[in-house]
């Protein structure tokens, strides 16, 4: 087991590094690594004193990576970010759930789609589009919602 305090704090360093992370996160690596309980309890609470571990501007960052960035619905969106060792409470109050925003969100995804569509839906590509976007983590209730809007508009441009 290493001890050094010097040495978890320049792991913890060049792990912050390459992306921010947060405080479970670091934990879990310098335990993983084999710091000393004591040295990795005095690393985070320099690194959170020192303001380089913040849970809260991590979830706000991996907020708009999910739902700005990768159109991810409420539900993989949550799970992105608990995944990342965020305490559910603070994910489900940064997060919160924007029925609009997720409707947006999978209406542009349908819209990428479109691209390489037909000019109208068969049952199959309904049930594909469908498919692709609960496993983008949408509910039903939107899911359905996008794709009345997307039929309307394939009917008006034909």
């Amino acid at each position: 087991m290493t001890d050094s305090r010097n040495d978890a704090r320049r792991y913890a360093f060049r792990l912050l590094g390459y992306r921010g992370r947060s405080e479970k996160e670091l934990r879990e690596r310098l335990v993983r690594k084999g710091f000393s309980e004591d040295a990795v309890s005095r690393t985070l609470a320099y690194l959170r004193e020192a303001g380089f571990i913040n849970d809260g501007a991590l979830a706000l960052d991996l907020k708009r990576q999910a739902v700005g960035q990768k159109k991810l619905g409420y539900r993989s969106a949550r799970s992105f970010m608990e995944k990342r060792g965020l305490p559910r409470d603070l994910v489900e109050s940064t997060l919160g759930y924007d029925e609009d925003v997720e409707l947006e969100n999978a209406r542009n995804l349908l819209d990428k789609k479109r691209k390489s569509m037909e000019d109208y839906l068969t049952t199959k590509e309904r049930k594909r589009l469908y498919d692709f976007l609960l496993r983008k983590g949408f509910s039903s209730s939107v899911i359905n919602k996008a794709l009345r809007g997307f039929e309307q508009d394939e009917g008006d441009e034909g």
